[in-house]
């Protein structure tokens, strides 16, 4: 259990005890700063430790964001402060300065928040009132404050993203919000909320495998029924600030898992259903598109995270566009976010057939990957961010580069010259035209080799040209579209479902890089990305399968090499994300 220690002389009247008691603390009282100190040094050293100005008066949600989040080792609001063990220490010694200064006078807590050492997380309270009052007269006038706002109310508003797409703000959240509230209220988990929605996408994909038409009107309704609950989780999380690090691994892969398990129910309904269609090139297509979109959005952010000057006319100019309410909405609409993306296929899958959900989607993915691209390469030739050794290793982690890359860029070091981006794309036209116009071969062959070369090229140097974030999804191109040519070019029945398998298995892997990087993580372990090849080494063991084996043995390779590489990477991800090491991410960003 918590402990929250209220310190100074008690307030007749006050409600604090009792609204400590009933968000999880164990109230201590003491009279001084030195009563103060030995009491928190009494508590052990794994609990979480809240210390309160016992003139305090607030919101009890004010409280709760500000004393019980766990994402923060030091939170703080007004007359109050909590620490999670691993910011006991500077807490301790920032109230042993204190003690030293007047030992036997009364704690002024917001004096203690400005004498930690460390960073402290001040959540935002907006409407909702924290005060210490000075004087009854005070006391009296933030009370009724406190009395004028609907305290759930503002709680139930903020388990809302304060960011998200139009579908998902005006069709979705108005009744979402409620339902997670009457989660908690229940006792329901986030991750159990997670884990229905999976369910729940997973029983859709299965109704889409029977090629039916209410099979694929089911199917529709389910999906619908599964993004609500994927709002649903984050909603409750944010309401009730339950934040795990399994929720975080959950939040991070599902929404990826249940769409492209989607896709593969989709292809498996056209083939089973009355036409006998084969659209496993489209799924695979639209996965490859979705996954190198993410990875556009992922290299960008992470390029300019820290970034100095980071402005630009551009940015300027889409600032201004926000100022105007409905550009808001085009804008984020426009950009097919998962909201507006999955009532899309849910409304083509029940209303049309899955060759025209999948050219659809794909059309629809295309504009938007080209609006959002050209947006932010614009951005980053206009504007002059100096980019910083963390972006730069961020995106040689996103690069996914193994081995073979790393002794040719040895041998490259002094030959490469010229923008990184420049040779990654002179590498991927190489490669994917080579792949299209000769298919599988020694030519394929030839070029892949090159390909591993002219990679390792766009690598050599640090990641920091104004462009440079560009190199992990032309990458991505690379190898996925590789796989997507050479499995449609094989001719044999299964060939496109086992690349399907394929991708997905390495999407995951790289999915599960990003997150960690946005954790302050870091890239998974060296050893898995040699023991998969990296990018340049399962693009050339494809193409060399390709060129020395039959198509039903291709076929065949295909489908055990995405068995050992998901074999790999999901072991070691599931290890790290339930260990006590990883961060509790979770994403407040712009809606995937």
């Amino acid at each position: 259990m918590s402990t929250a220690i209220v310190t100074g002389p008690p307030v007749p009247g006050s409600s604090l005890e009792n609204d400590l008691r009933a968000l999880g603390f164990e109230v201590r009282t003491a009279s001084d700063t030195a009563e103060t100190e030995a009491l928190l040094a009494a508590v052990p050293a794994d609990r979480r430790v809240a210390v309160v100005d016992a003139r305090f008066v607030g919101h009890v949600h004010a409280l709760r964001l500000g004393l019980t989040d766990p994402r923060f080792p030091l939170a703080a609001i007004p007359g109050a402060v909590t620490a999670q063990s691993a910011g006991r220490q500077a807490l301790s010694r920032a109230l042993a300065g204190e003690a030293s200064a007047g030992g036997g006078t009364a704690l002024a807590v917001d004096g203690l928040v400005t004498a930690l050492d460390a960073d402290v997380h001040h959540p935002e309270l907006g409407s909702l009132v924290a005060a210490v009052p000075a004087d009854p007269q005070a006391r009296n006038e933030a009370r009724q404050a406190v009395a004028a706002i609907d305290d759930e109310a503002v709680r139930l508003k903020s388990a809302v993203k304060s960011r998200d797409g139009f579908f998902t703000t005006f069709f979705i959240s108005p009744y979402s919000r409620y339902l997670a509230r009457w989660c908690a209220r229940r006792g329901l988990t986030p991750n159990q909320v997670t884990t229905a929605s999976l369910v729940t996408a997973l029983i859709a994909a299965s109704c889409a495998a029977t090629g039916t038409r209410a099979g694929f009107v089911a199917a529709g309704v389910l999906l619908i029924a599964s993004f609500v609950l994927d709002c649903t989780d984050g909603q409750l999380a944010r309401y009730s600030l339950q934040y795990s690090t399994l929720g975080a691994w959950l939040d991070a892969t599902f929404d990826r898992a249940k769409e492209y398990a989607y896709y593969a129910g989709l292809a498996l309904g056209a083939a089973r259903g009355g036409g006998h269609d084969d659209v496993w090139a489209l799924a695979l297509g639209a996965m490859v598109l979705q996954t190198c979109r993410h990875v556009v959005d992922f290299s960008f952010n992470e390029a300019n995270h820290d970034a100095t000057a980071n402005t630009s006319p551009t940015a300027a100019l889409s600032g201004r566009l926000d100022s105007v309410g409905w550009t808001v909405w085009v804008r984020r609409m426009i950009v097919l976010p998962i909201g507006e993306r999955w009532a899309l296929i849910a409304v083509l899958t029940a209303a049309t057939t899955p060759r025209i959900t999948f050219c659809v989607l794909l059309i629809g993915c295309a504009f938007a990957a080209t609006y959002t691209t050209a947006g932010r390469v614009l951005r980053s030739l206009t504007r002059k961010a100096k980019r910083t050794d963390r972006a730069a290793q961020a995106l040689a982690d996103l690069a996914d580069n193994g081995p073979l890359a790393e002794l040719s860029a040895r041998v490259l070091r002094r030959a490469a010259k010229g923008p990184a981006f420049l040779w990654a794309a002179g590498g991927t036209a190489l490669l994917l035209l080579t792949a299209w116009i000769d298919g599988s071969g020694p030519a394929l062959v030839v070029a892949a080799v090159g390909y591993v070369l002219i990679s390792s090229g766009a690598v050599v140097k640090p990641l920091k040209g104004a462009l440079d974030w560009l190199v992990p999804p032309l990458f991505r191109a690379a190898e996925y579209g590789t796989v997507l040519i050479l499995a449609g070019k094989a001719g044999v029945n299964g060939a496109l479902p086992a690349a399907f398998g394929l991708v997905a298995a390495v999407a995951y892997h790289h999915y599960d890089t990003v997150y960690r990087i946005r954790g302050d993580a870091g890239a998974p372990p060296a050893w898995l990305v040699r023991a998969i090849g990296g990018q340049e080494g399962r693009t050339l063991l494809v193409t060399v399968l390709a060129a020395v084996l039959t198509a039903a043995q291709f076929k065949v390779a295909l489908t055990v090499l995405a068995v050992v590489v998901a074999g790999l990477v999901l072991v070691e991800s599931i290890r790290f994300w339930v260990s006590a090491g990883a961060p509790a991410v979770h994403d407040e960003g712009e809606p995937a």
